[in-house]
């Protein structure tokens, strides 16, 4: 195995605890932001939509952009352009310029996401054997480890400006500390070519379950610890804990996915994982109390944890020749997830109830079970597929 291989999977995997620490670090502080402009909810909102949106346009862009300069070139700005919009987010004096600079980040973060995801992809190809689940879950622990230190940073009275602002600078060195690492992407195809041939459909139906993943996601994360507190009546420290027990079982399946995929294949393991989310959310919804919730949370993250790796991946390998552009599609289609859930709770909380509204994850769970069955599958034991190959295979 050369060095050069190696090099890079470690780079691309710090990369990934990197972009959660970011990410993590905006999340862990979101009260005192409140607490600095005075913010009212829907002020946050606002903010918060405006680094969806930001990151959606700019993973639409990535797909041209991956065919001009590669996963390398897009990391080169990305990494250290993305650690100085946090320090921006840190450092905004009022709403409008908070507006201003989540939108930078956001849009900054999004290129980072495709071009980290497109890099993972290439090492996978490299080594011939699944490695983006292990990668993905350096973004776990990344999270993990903004957790602490926001924790820290809050038992030291440390206020939301230095702390933002010292990770987002600390961040800066350290992306481009990473940049020699990465590999060469291959040359890209003629762009007529590309062009008229398209990108397979696989790549859409990978969308819609990185869709309904990154919903869950965005639904634990954002409504779980209301769920708690108000409808179970957990105390507010019980609460906090829910979303942390959450990735930590995703960072824990994510370590053991690759495996698991090499085993029994991404498709099979797919369709486990909707199917534990039915079962995770059916209990979330019927418990009667938080206790009985708190673990099955872990166990929900567990079994979510290897969907999104896994559907890059395949976008990946749907065709080696367009695979960022393939990834940067994926991509695209699955954070509307992240941005349209909560909405989409939201709405059904006031319409109904938010414990009817968190049945919306025994949804998403079957729409991942059934949709992977439509996948082309990749054998356990092999290496990773490239799944034009066998899309092509099933047309004839």
């Amino acid at each position: 195995m050369g060095h050069g291989l190696r090099g890079a999977r470690i780079g691309t995997t710090l990369t990934f605890i990197l972009a959660g620490i970011f990410s993590g670090t905006v999340a862990v502080r979101m009260p005192a932001l409140t607490e600095k402009l005075e913010l009212s909810e829907g002020q946050l909102g606002m903010a918060l939509l405006a680094l969806g949106i930001g990151s959606l346009a700019s993973m639409q862009t990535a797909r041209p952009l991956m065919r001009r300069l590669g996963s390398r070139g897009i990391l080169a700005v990305a990494g250290p352009s993305c650690a100085g919009a946090l320090a921006l987010v840190g450092a905004a004096p009022s709403y409008p310029l908070l507006l201003v600079a989540t939108s930078v980040f956001g849009i900054t973060f999004g290129l980072l996401d495709v071009a980290m995801n497109a890099q993972g992809a290439a090492v996978e190809a490299g080594y011939g054997r699944p490695l983006l689940s292990g990668m993905h879950a350096g973004w776990c622990f990344g999270a993990i480890v903004s957790g602490v230190l926001g924790f820290a940073a809050i038992r030291l009275g440390l206020t939301f400006t230095p702390h933002l602002v010292a990770v987002g600078l600390a961040g800066v060195p350290a992306a481009l500390a990473l940049l020699p690492a990465f590999l060469a992407d291959p040359p890209a195809p003629d762009e007529d070519a590309g062009s008229r041939r398209g990108l397979p459909r696989v790549v859409y139906l990978l969308g819609v379950v990185v869709f309904a993943a990154f919903t869950v996601e965005g639904m634990v994360a954002d409504w779980n610890g209301l769920y708690l507190r108000d409808i179970l009546d957990a105390p507010e420290w019980l609460a906090a804990l829910g979303y942390p027990l959450f990735v930590t079982g995703m960072l824990v399946g994510r370590l053991a996915g690759d495996r698991l995929r090499a085993r029994y294949g991404a498709r099979a393991h797919l369709t486990a994982s909707g199917v534990a989310t039915v079962a995770a959310f059916t209990v979330v919804v019927s418990a009667p109390a938080a206790g009985v919730v708190m673990p099955v949370l872990l166990l929900a993250g567990l079994g979510i944890a290897p969907v999104i790796p896994f559907a890059l991946s395949l976008a990946g390998g749907a065709d080696p020749a367009q695979s960022g552009p393939a990834i940067a599609q994926t991509a695209t289609i699955g954070y509307a997830g992240l941005l349209l859930g909560p909405v989409i709770i939201g709405f059904l909380a006031d319409a109904t109830s938010l414990r009817v509204a968190m049945a919306f994850g025994l949804v998403l769970g079957v729409v991942i079970a059934v949709t992977s069955r439509f996948l082309p599958g990749d054998r356990p034991g092999s290496a990773v597929p490239s799944l034009a190959r066998e899309e092509s295979a099933a047309q004839r």
